[in-house]
């Protein structure tokens, strides 16, 4: 598939900038094909080679990366990909196991799927991560401050004076942010779960109690997260502009 030529005359509103990375040539035109019909420039890579040649040509927004290539495998690349200012990550494995999913959005992906998946289902993931870029999420530069809490957008870590910087897991991370955009109001956990992750699923709805627990932990001995009998959680701090 050739790569995506920017038009003349490109507004604000251009297309998303799509690489599908694959080993499998027949999946990854398939993938580009539907994704280019909804209105997506796509490129496609068979390796992390051929995808560092056609990011260093053609910046991406989101890559949609296979785990299980020959050679460098997805989470090696994952791991490159994961620098400020670098593209979003969709990870695709026919591994599909917890452990996996587990794996690979800790290490930094921005969502994760079982092939072999519904592609309509990957490009409402997709179209759920660019909305979530659009608002914002990192906005306010590299730090941001609330309380006597610093939290850095390029570490992910937390810290306050006197005591050593934290990290973040990457489901701690994306909840706080989450709170920080929009501090002092109830939040319910489908909207933290829709607007922290995009995706739809009791495996996190189960798990958000389970991540503000240790968001408070590390926050202790403040409790800036309270909870909101029958209706969700509020972030009381004041969030720095």
């Amino acid at each position: 598939m050739s790569d995506p030529v920017m038009a003349d005359g490109m507004t604000a509103e251009r297309q998303p900038q799509i690489l599908v990375v694959d080993d499998d040539a027949e999946l990854r035109e398939l993938v580009a094909d539907f994704l280019g019909a909804n209105g997506m420039a796509v490129a496609t890579a068979a390796d992390g080679a051929e995808m560092d040649r056609r990011l260093a040509v053609h910046p991406a927004d989101l890559v949609v990366l296979d785990l299980m290539m020959p050679g460098e495998d997805g989470l090696s690349i994952l791991r490159r990909l994961r620098r400020p200012g670098g593209p979003g990550v969709i990870m695709l494995s026919a591994m599909g196991d917890d452990t996996d999913r587990i794996i690979g959005l800790e290490v930094g992906a921005d969502d994760y799927l079982a092939k072999p998946c519904n592609p309509r289902e990957l490009l409402a993931r997709i179209r759920a991560f660019l909305r979530r870029r659009q608002d914002g999420g990192t906005r306010g530069g590299p730090e941001r401050r609330f309380g006597e809490w610093t939290l850095d957008m390029v570490r992910r870590t937390l810290g306050r004076p006197g005591t050593p910087p934290v990290a973040l897991t990457d489901a701690e991370f994306r909840t706080l942010g989450v709170f920080l955009d929009r501090p002092q109001r109830v939040l319910t956990r489908d909207q933290l779960i829709e607007r922290g992750r995009g995706v739809d699923s009791e495996v996190y709805d189960r798990a958000i109690d389970v991540t503000i627990s240790r968001l408070r932990k590390k926050m202790a001995p403040d409790d800036p997260i309270r909870t909101v009998r029958n209706e969700g959680y509020m972030f009381v701090l004041a969030v720095s502009p």
